[in-house]
């Protein structure tokens, strides 16, 4: 066989070997007990494009991953003490879907999220120990 018949057998086989990984990381993650979709973008930038990802919760923390990324750290965790919701609102008239406004560090982003990730996110924010406070619900 030629040398770029192997080269190119080489290089499918890297890129099946990358989507593979990538694939086998996603359904660790979106299986674990406690982790939802959920998509974030900064605030207050409506061009702003959506990060697909995957939320879970952690012991006082919210980890979240990227879809497209090989990773094995999240790319964002939020304590629950500074993590504040501002606002929720359905998204584009989908009574399932809500564009929740929170803020954490006074730096606000914006994350989307299916009525009953939102009311896991609301209860788990409620249910923090005594003395957390800013809360809107």
């Amino acid at each position: 066989m030629p040398l770029p018949a192997w080269i190119a057998i080489g290089l499918l086989l890297a890129v099946a070997l990358v989507v593979g990984l990538g694939a086998l990381r996603l359904r660790a993650i979106s299986h674990r007990v406690g982790s939802f979709e959920c998509s974030a973008r900064p605030a207050g930038d409506g061009q702003a494009s959506w990060s697909l990802g995957i939320a879970h919760y952690g012991v006082g923390r919210i980890d979240w991953w990227r879809c497209w990324s090989l990773s094995l750290r999240p790319s964002r965790s939020w304590r629950r003490q500074d993590l504040v919701i501002v606002s929720r609102r359905p998204l584009d008239g989908d009574r399932d879907l809500f564009l929740v406004e929170c803020s954490y560090e006074d730096v606000r982003f914006e994350l989307t999220m299916s009525s009953g990730a939102y009311a896991g996110l609301a209860s788990w924010l409620e249910a923090a120990p005594p003395g957390r406070r800013g809360v809107v619900v």
